[in-house]
């Protein structure tokens, strides 16, 4: 083929651009249509074939002469075309194109949607013909919000490799490590328990993300089961399922029947189902599917033509070029409508131009479906030179969410060592926490919407592993170091996992009062309590082990399969999850998607002490509860708790023990203690759903008019500028006003048009405080603050988060001998500076 640098004279810029939607093959029983994007290439045939061709012992075919060859035409955006009459079902096809230097090479389609084993050939089928019954009247889930889905991370071969996933009356090895595994219901153990798809239903997920099941490059389809595995980040055809996940994959339909009867089958249960999509890198570039069709044009390089690497593997593909990024959105509509996808997970979504992922999400919203799902991982593999990454901050306002991986690390630290977060025991990270726990309002999102919360997934320790490795007992269970999906010490993965004991410290008569239980199941229940869009690793409810492997893509099924009798060991762990997914799905409080939402309904509670608590209050988000309370306590000693003033009876729904939406029991009074390494979860009243919804404005034209009526008119229990106490409540104790911080800001330009505070952990009203000038060219905000609240945090901001005045959050220590506080910020420090007797000097 031509070399990779051999069209510099003709920049990729002046390359003519189609925008038609029929690149590939269009095919009908009168006739086939093929058209091909080769600008560069000076002559085009179409080779046709009645097999798949020889392959070799590799499983590769290397000859492809022999066929039927007509000469297509090209026309003036760069396509080559050519439509043949009859009926060419089920033959195969190639493209063999000519260059300048009269060098002559064939290569599959780009737009495959059909392919023989190993992709070695592009196939001609009617698709018509894949369609499972009843696949017309087929749909998923359908999300009011973004944030109503709960996210279940899982490996097609990981589902069911185990051997108790066989061992029922039918024998199902035929399925097992492929997709048909997914159609079958009415699994269970010995024990009956459910196992399989009838598990993941009981669980409650909504929806099931699987990691990459388009054709990849590194798993031969000819070999045995089990022989080879791989996640599948190594991308051939994109538009084509993964052939060794098929009973069949030397028959081009069948692999594409099986996914469709995959997706209907969780669509059935009620499932969503999300693809793993690799569109920032190739496996090869000689090799893959478009360096032989244009070369140079679909991967960056840099000023010296050379390849870049920011995927870290050797290249990343140039999405912002209009021919690659049509090619993806092209990709993914097709996905969404021929095999009903109900979301896209973008692997290194960072090396994806953000004006590309704008522009696909948009489009696939609009003339797809409203709902779809859509986000991706805001990081690269290496260094690339896309001024455009989307990274972190970049999904604002445009309807796309990304991993959070700050609160990832708040819960439990770095990734593969003994780095510690909150739950796993490091201290000083209540405030990381709490941007988490707001959807990361405060952090880098618009909206809660636009964040999945996770510990874990497929990369890096699982989080169990995790938790024993920060624990320093990793010895004790006997975990091997491995190295490429292998002991490093000589023996199989076989004997390793054999002779290891991830358990080995557990009293299983007992399980929720051990330790790594109850840190991961705190570290999971902060994710699912959370704004924003939560995520789960498969596997984490049955305390999966990968026995250490901190990489396992290429390791044995040994290592990676779910170890379903896990289920009757540890079944008191999988009721806990089941538990708090239950609850998220019951309330709205825990779903909030409007920024507007959560500054109106959430309140900071305490952040100290390694303890985290909030409040979801006023029937958030039309909640039938009117106040809930969430508790994180992270230390490892139980912790007493003050409640909201706002009752003095609340309903126990999540402790140590257990979760749900079923009352445990009730705490009478306002303080209850939280055991060690767990959280907690109570609520006031239940009631009828309350309409919820206040924007920023109506926040601050209340605050404005209850100043100046000179009382709180605000809510529930609170009146005339007082807090409901205990005197109120027929105990014998006073009324406690409320106190006031005035927080005086200077600014050396003296123009405050625009800024305002936002406060929390006041014990009263967070969120937006307008800020009033001031005679002598100073500004001041007037803070209500709850009577037992010691400390309070703020952001002095430009409008709506246009800019801060300080990148750092602060706080104020409150002074519980002062009715009202007087607090002098000047612009651009950090500090603050308390005032005695008005003394406002700077």
């Amino acid at each position: 083929m031509s070399d990779f640098n051999q069209l510099k004279g003709l920049e990729h810029t002046a390359y003519p651009i189609y925008e038609g939607y029929d690149l590939g093959l269009t095919y009908t029983p009168a006739g086939s249509k093929f058209k091909v994007w080769a600008p560069t290439a000076q002559q085009v045939h179409i080779a046709l074939y009645t097999d798949a061709g020889v392959y070799d012992q590799e499983g590769i075919v290397q000859e492809h002469g022999g066929g039927q060859e007509f000469l297509m035409n090209r026309d003036g955006h760069g396509v080559w075309s050519i439509e043949l009459e009859g009926d060419w079902n089920r033959y195969y096809y190639m493209y063999r194109l000519e260059w300048a230097d009269h060098s002559i090479h064939y290569a599959t389609d780009p737009y495959a949607r059909a392919v023989s084993a190993n992709g070695q050939r592009t196939a001609i089928i009617d698709l018509d013909r894949t369609n499972p019954d009843g696949w017309e009247q087929d749909e998923g889930p359908v999300l009011e919000r973004t944030t109503d889905a709960i996210i279940y991370e899982l490996h097609v071969r990981d589902f069911s490799m185990d051997p108790d996933f066989n061992t029922g009356i039918k024998d199902l090895s035929t399925a097992q490590g492929r997709f048909a595994a997914f159609t079958y219901t009415g699994l269970t153990d010995a024990k009956g328990n459910s196992v399989g798809l009838d598990h993941l239903l009981e669980l409650g997920i909504t929806h099931v993300h699987l990691l990459p099941v388009a054709d990849f490059h590194t798993v031969n389809d000819f070999s045995e089961l089990g022989t080879e595995y791989n996640w599948g980040y190594d991308p051939q055809h994109y538009n084509v399922p993964e052939g060794s996940y098929s009973s069949n994959p030397a028959d081009p339909q069948t692999r594409i029947r099986e996914l469709k009867r995959l997706v209907q089958s969780l669509h059935t249960a009620g499932i969503g189902v999300i693809m793993d999509v690799v569109y920032n890198h190739t496996y090869s570039v000689e090799k893959g599917p478009f360096e032989p069709i244009v070369p140079g044009y679909y991967y960056r390089t840099d000023e010296q033509g050379k390849l870049t690497n920011g995927s870290g593997v050797g290249n990343e593909l140039a999405t912002e070029r209009p021919m690659v990024r049509k090619y993806i959105k092209d990709s993914l509509r097709y996905w969404a409508e021929e095999y009903h996808i109900d979301g896209f997970r973008f692997d290194l979504m960072a090396l994806i131009d953000t004006p590309t992922v704008e522009q696909l999400t948009r489009e696939l919203r609009a003339e797809i479906r409203p709902d779809l799902l859509i986000y991706g991982e805001p990081w690269t593999g290496g260094e690339s030179p896309q001024p455009l990454l989307t990274l972190k901050g970049t999904q604002r306002d445009k309807d796309f969410a990304v991993f959070n991986d700050n609160y990832r690390s708040a819960i439990k630290g770095d990734s593969d060592g003994t780095g510690n977060g909150f739950a796993t025991g490091a201290e000083n990270q209540e405030e990381r926490v709490l941007q988490g726990a707001f959807g990361a309002i405060y952090d880098f999102t618009a909206h809660p919407s636009e964040t999945v919360n996770y510990v874990t997934a497929h990369d890096n320790l699982n989080l169990w592993d995790k938790i024993l490795t920060v624990r320093h007992v990793r010895e004790n269970c006997r975990f091997p170091q491995w190295e490429q999906g292998n002991p490093k010490d000589g023996r199989t993965a076989e004997q390793a996992v054999a002779e290891a004991d991830p358990y080995q410290e557990l009293d299983e008569s007992n399980l929720l009062e051990n330790e790594t239980v109850r840190k991961s199941l705190l570290a999971n229940g902060m994710i699912l309590t959370s704004q924003g869009i939560p995520f789960i690793h498969a596997g984490d409810e049955l305390l999966r082990s990968k026995y250490g492997d901190h990489n396992s893509y290429r390791s044995s099924d040994v290592v990676n399969a779910i170890r379903w009798n896990n289920k009757a060991r540890f079944r008191s762990v999988f009721d806990y999850y089941q538990g708090l997914i239950a609850l998220r799905r019951s309330h709205p409080a825990f779903r909030m998607d409007q920024r507007e939402l959560v500054e109106q309904h959430m309140e900071v509670l305490q952040s100290s002490g390694h303890v985290v608590a909030f409040a979801l209050r006023h029937h958030a988000n039309g909640d039938v509860w009117n106040y809930i309370v969430v508790i994180y306590n992270g230390s490892d000693t139980e912790q007493t708790i003050s409640l909201p003033a706002e009752s003095d009876r609340w309903h126990v729904v999540v402790d140590a023990h257990g979760a749900g939406n079923e009352t445990r029991y009730e705490v009478v009074g306002h303080r209850v203690t939280v055991s060690r390494w767990s959280m907690m979860v109570l609520y006031d009243q239940a009631g009828p759903p309350q309409a919820s919804f206040l924007t920023e404005q109506d926040q601050a034209n209340e605050q404005v008019d209850n100043e100046t009526k000179g009382l709180d008119e605000g809510t529930n229990q609170e009146i005339a500028g007082t807090a409901m106490t205990d005197a109120q409540r027929g105990n014998d104790r006073a009324v406690i006003p409320f106190r006031t911080i005035e927080l005086i800001y200077e600014r050396a330009d003296r123009q405050y048009s625009g800024w305002n505070v936002w406060v929390w952990g006041t014990g009263h009203q967070d969120g937006h405080v307008e800020f009033h000038d001031w005679d002598d060219g100073r500004a001041v905000a007037r803070i209500r603050v709850a009577p037992d609240v010691q400390r309070i945090g703020y952001i002095v901001r430009l409008n709506h988060w246009d800019a801060k005045d300080v990148e750092a959050d602060r706080y104020i220590d409150v002074d519980p001998t002062q009715s009202v506080m007087q607090v002098l910020i000047h612009s651009g420090r950090e500090e603050y500076l308390l005032l005695v007797n008005d003394n406002r000097a700077g």
